[in-house]
């Protein structure tokens, strides 16, 4: 383990800003004779709100971010190897800590045990913390070498949701194409059985569900596509699968989380949008961020206010770092909505 310095972030203080005080920050139109708030301008498409490079981690594919509400700890990745697992709180002021991983890990989550299952290359693992080791617990598709996991989650019951996909990064971390439809859905139980919810996927990510646990999201990144399940909290079943939106932009839909109200928010890679969708799909509000490959995000602060947003440098070339300097680096915006909490596995 390592402890870095922040880099620019100067005191470090996760922002908490209350949505009321920005009620403040108004500008009166006296033509209309109305107050216009100035931090939400709207276009046709919504709100805007502007991210702030928050930690200067310098990912090269930042990944995998939750936030444990209860000991208030974001974690994060980045996925090209050698990994590593990121861990912030707030008390750590102007810190963050480094743990190398052994291996490619793709995907993290909460347990009940307090601590975190790690998604690798090839299997689902327990970290421990203390001996700083990746404890192997089932491997999965031995019979598919060029497979590899990618995205998870965990529902409501504790079950921890991943994906598979042919395997896109080489032994040098260079982008390598994807050719097959080889990935497939597995949900993990408590006792370690693992179950093949769908096949024929190309780029399985986003795994989140509603509020009221009716509906299970999921994008097929290629595809440009956030598809929306029926689910059957009870049994961990889906089915009915329908196209929830598309990215018009050419950009590729990656990894989402979802507020109280039951809007997902989704990173939408290649673009330097986070988009809020409502429940019928329409985009609600844009959040911008200062770089183009935007991964995944999560809620989290004291009020589950905060969006935080995992960046990638991967592949970038010179006049594009030059571009975007702050590839790679963690962001935050204070949404004034309330998240979800990241749910924790059973096992």
């Amino acid at each position: 383990m390592s402890t870095q310095e922040p880099g620019n972030a100067r005191d470090f203080k996760l922002p908490m800003r209350s949505f009321a005080s920005l009620l403040h920050r108004y500008r009166k139109n006296h033509r209309l004779n109305t107050y216009i708030l100035n931090y939400r301008p709207y276009n046709k498409m919504g709100k805007i709100l502007n991210a702030i490079n928050f930690i200067d981690c310098h990912n090269i594919l930042g990944e995998g971010i939750i936030w444990d509400k209860c000991n208030q700890t974001l974690y994060w990745l980045d996925m090209i190897e050698p990994s590593k697992l990121f861990k912030w709180q707030p008390s750590y002021k102007n810190k963050y800590d480094i743990f190398v991983m052994p291996e490619m890990i793709t995907a993290i989550s909460l347990t009940k045990k307090n601590g975190l299952i790690i998604a690798s290359k090839k299997g689902i693992n327990f970290y421990d913390f203390i001996k700083k080791d990746l404890i192997p617990l089932v491997q999965i598709e031995n019979h598919l070498p060029n497979n590899r996991l990618n995205d998870g989650g965990s529902d409501r019951n504790g079950r921890f949701w991943f994906g598979t996909m042919e395997n896109n990064i080489s032994n040098k971390g260079i982008e390598t194409n994807i050719s097959s439809n080889t990935g497939s859905i597995y949900r993990l139980d408590a006792d370690m059985s693992y179950h093949c919810m769908e096949q024929n996927l190309y780029c399985t990510n986003t795994f989140v569900w509603n509020p009221d646990n009716t509906i299970m999201y999921f994008t097929d990144s290629i595809s440009g596509k956030i598809f929306s399940y029926n689910y059957n909290h009870e049994k961990g079943i889906i089915n009915n699968k329908k196209i929830f939106a598309k990215t018009t932009d050419g950009s590729f839909p990656d990894g989402s989380t979802i507020d109280s109200e039951g809007y997902l928010w989704t990173c939408c890679y290649g673009s330097g949008n986070v988009c809020r969708f409502s429940p019928e799909g329409k985009i609600d509000c844009i959040v911008k961020v200062p770089v183009k490959g935007v991964t995944n995000c999560t809620f989290g602060g004291l009020k589950l206010e905060t969006l935080f947003i995992t960046t990638s440098s991967w592949g970038m070339k010179r006049n594009d770092i030059l571009k975007y300097p702050h590839a790679g680096n963690l962001f935050s915006v204070e949404t004034g909505i309330k998240g979800l909490p990241d749910e924790r596995f059973n096992g």
